[in-house]
């Protein structure tokens, strides 16, 4: 109790052991037995002083049962213990050692019985590298190339590990060159490389990646070769290694090159000249990748990169000379340029435009000259859509123009490119027309009505009348003037000028002579020579004038003419108002006319006058409009009086009448200046007087008579009788005062009246009516009584 052993180390035929030192021993017994051997086994015997011991002898790959006890002096055992250890596989034997790669040595030997694994270890001096490996052949990498190894082996198991291997001595071959590749040129490639430590010399193949074609391959002593006539844009496999001073070739190296591109072929350039750039193609060349287009025109570079056959430079500017070239580019660098193909764009718009009218109807159209400009066009449209161009070498064009028009003017500059942008737009605006069909009317004798047609351009017109006394202006947009305050009787220079405000006034109108009309006559007075003879006086200014005198009212116009001072105005009309007013006429024209002088003649006598009986006592007159009348006087006279009546209507009631009487009628129409006509009408008899004591009385047979006292003897009466069973009228003989009606209904309610019979036979209807009721007596007519008299209608 108390003691134990460790094993601190195994070999193929030793195991190491130690134990701690154990109280009262004085020595230690320690016996190893072959487990699976029969029969073999080691003793060992170690002082009390020794607490470690190695067993030796044993054998390879071996499980021994080791025990170890403590003895005290006496021999007799104290404490044991034990523990079960296999000893290592046998020592390997290295057949060969040889190195394929600058970095690693490759080691073969004979298997080991019991061996799981290997330990290969390559030492350089003080160094070393181990690697495990589980059977041959074993490869220890992470060497230095070019260097002598010392390699020794050892077997492993579960045990433990073998001593190392009787050593071998191995070089690692050369390292391989890195290389640096390019291809200078479309047809070559160029490889170098560092030197390579203890290389006597180098081996370069080159072939093509796809197979194709032969293998091309150098042996030097130098760092660099360049290969040539090769393919272009062609990918290459190049392989390179280093050989020692014994013609051991060492590690290769393997590199993928691509020529660089051939140079573009059959370069086509087209100018787009509406959108100012170039369309550049080309045949596509073997290998490019990109293609790169320049052009050149000074300093001034634009490119465009593509992938395809062509591209499209942009932005190029007029009038200038492009050199156009392409290069194609891979991985491995670029073609040569091909060679500069000239490109010339369109030429710029030309400028310093000036336009002038060098003589009238003629415009000259100037410009400055532009780069590359072979001919110039100019085209002038002017406002009405007419267009016209000129085709030009030269810096100037001549045009015909037309006054009032606006010339829009643009000029454009070619070559075998095409037409140059649009520069600026001009635009000319010629003098307006001078006015034609100028006519000049007078207004008054101050006043001109000046008139033309309308001419193209202008916007304003100005007309002046120049005259002894001085000028007199008008200004309008409208195509017609009135000139007033002009001196009558006159001579004046009339001349109408237009005006644009992009040209301003046309001065070569032709002027208008025009005389103005006589001055307007003063009428001194106006008196009447008889009832339908006025005469007027004027005083005249212009013997030359012939004066026309106006007598203007509703009823209408009357003239008198005299080249004199006076004139008669006969037959005006009756009841009219007049403005009298005098003109004077020349061949210049007609004057103003004069002041109005007013003139009333006596109102007219009314055509019809009627009168009508209304009473016994009273008569209506009427009349109809006396023209100029404002109030009316009316007079029946009689030898036993008179009836007068003064009023502004035109009827008026009569009292006073007496009936049976032969009147004189007259009237007078009165105007509202007092003026008078006296009128004379056909006599007026009043009616009859009316009956009296007008009574009914029954007769035998449904009779009845009708009685009433005549005023006069010698007048005829009608009797009537009205009443809802029938109308009956008598008229008695001349000279009776009563008639008979027979067959009256009776029953009934009769209004009863007697009137006078007028000579027109006109019945009198404001005779009294009377009422009376008639009865029955069986079927005759029996009582006749009294009811009254009817009201009045």
């Amino acid at each position: 109790s108390g003691f134990s052993m460790s094993i601190y180390n195994v070999t193929s035929r030793s195991i190491y052991l130690r134990w701690p030192k154990f109280s009262g021993a004085s020595s230690y017994r320690v016996t190893a037995t072959a487990v699976n051997t029969g029969g073999h086994s080691l003793l060992a015997h170690f002082s009390d002083v020794t607490l470690k011991g190695t067993l030796t002898s044993l054998i390879p790959n071996t499980l021994y049962a080791i025990q170890a006890e403590a003895i005290d002096k006496n021999g007799i055992v104290l404490a044991e213990t034990q523990v079960l250890q296999s000893t290592a596989p046998d020592i390997p034997v290295i057949d060969q050692a040889y190195s394929k790669l600058s970095n690693s040595i490759t080691v073969e030997w004979r298997a080991v019985p019991g061996a799981t694994g290997y330990l290969l270890t390559a030492q350089d001096g003080d160094s070393f590298i181990e690697t495990m490996v589980t059977n041959s052949p074993g490869t220890v990498m992470g060497l230095k190339p070019a260097t002598l190894y010392r390699i020794t082996i050892r077997s492993i198991n579960s045990g433990g590990k073998s001593l190392p291997s009787p050593f071998r001595k191995a070089k690692t071959v050369l390292a391989a060159p890195v290389l640096s590749v390019s291809s200078p040129s479309c047809d070559s490639i160029a490889v170098s490389w560092k030197a390579v430590y203890m290389a006597a010399g180098f081996s370069v193949s080159l072939m093509r990646s796809d197979g194709l074609g032969r293998m091309l391959k150098e042996n030097t002593t130098n760092t660099s070769l360049i290969f040539t006539n090769l393919d272009p844009g062609t990918l290459y496999t190049i392989k390179a290694y280093a050989w020692n001073v014994n013609g051991i070739p060492g590690d290769d190296f393997t590199y993928n090159q691509r020529t660089s591109p051939n140079t573009p072929a059959d370069v086509q350039v087209a100018f787009n000249s509406g959108a100012l750039r170039a369309i550049v193609s080309w045949m596509p060349t073997e290998g490019a990748l990109i293609y790169s287009v320049t052009a050149s025109s000074g300093f001034l570079k634009l490119k465009c990169n593509t992938s395809s056959a062509s591209c499209v430079v942009p932005s190029l500017q007029c009038g200038s000379e492009y050199y156009v070239s392409v290069t194609a580019y891979n991985d491995a660098g670029s073609s040569k340029p091909t060679d500069a193909v000239s490109l010339k764009t369109i030429p710029c718009a030309p400028v310093n435009l000036s336009i002038e009218e060098d003589e009238p109807g003629h415009l000259l159209v100037s410009w400055s000259s532009v780069n590359f400009g072979h001919y110039y066009v100019v085209f002038v449209k002017s406002d009405d859509g007419l267009e016209v161009h000129c085709n030009t070498s030269h810096t100037q064009c001549r045009f015909q123009s037309d006054c009032g028009f606006t010339y829009f003017i643009s000029v454009f500059a070619y070559n075998k490119a095409g037409q140059s942008p649009l520069g600026d737009l001009f635009n000319y605006t010629t003098a307006p027309c001078c006015p034609s069909d100028v006519s000049a009317a007078f207004v008054s004798s101050d006043t001109v009505h000046v008139t033309w047609a309308p001419v193209r351009g202008a916007e304003l017109y100005e007309t002046r009348a120049v005259g002894w006394s001085g000028a007199v202006l008008c200004n309008d947009t409208a195509t017609a003037c009135t000139l007033s305050a002009l001196q009558c009787d006159a001579q004046y220079n009339i001349t109408v000028y237009s005006f644009s405000e992009a040209r301003g006034s046309n001065t070569s109108c032709a002027s208008k002579y025009v005389a103005t009309a006589p001055c307007s006559p003063e009428i001194k007075n106006i008196s009447k020579e008889s009832l339908s003879v006025i005469s007027v006086h004027w005083q005249s200014d212009n013997e030359a004038a012939t004066y026309i005198v106006t007598a203007r009212g509703e009823a209408g116009l009357w003239h008198c003419t005299s080249s004199g001072n006076s004139c008669a105005l006969v037959n005006l009309p009756c009841g009219s108002a007049f403005a009298v007013s005098a003109i004077a006429r020349s061949p210049a024209g007609q004057s103003l006319p004069s002041y109005s002088v007013p003139l009333e003649t006596a109102p007219c006598c009314p055509n019809e006058l009627t009168l009508t009986q209304v009473t016994q006592s009273v008569t209506n007159i009427s009349w109809s409009v006396g023209m100029g009348a404002q109030t009316y006087e009316t007079i029946l006279e009689s030898p036993k009086g008179q009836a007068k009546c003064h009023t502004l209507h035109n009827y008026c009631l009569l009292g006073c009448i007496m009936c049976g009487t032969n009147y004189t009628v007259s009237l007078k129409a009165i105007s509202e200046t007092g003026l008078t006509s006296s009128c004379t009408y056909q006599g007026y008899s009043s009616g009859a007087c009316c009956p009296s004591g007008v009574k009914l009385y029954r007769l035998g047979n449904n009779s009845i008579r009708v009685y009433w006292q005549a005023s006069d003897e010698t007048i005829n009466y009608n009797a009537d009788l009205r009443g809802s069973k029938g109308n009956f009228t008598c008229t008695p003989s001349p000279g009776l005062s009563h008639c008979d009606i027979t067959e009256v209904p009776c029953g009934d309610v009769y209004t009863v009246v007697v009137s006078p019979v007028p000579d027109q036979q006109l019945e009198l209807m404001f005779c009294p009516r009377k009422i009376y009721s008639v009865t029955c007596s069986g079927s005759s007519v029996g009582i006749v009584i009294y009811r009254g008299k009817s009201k009045a209608e």
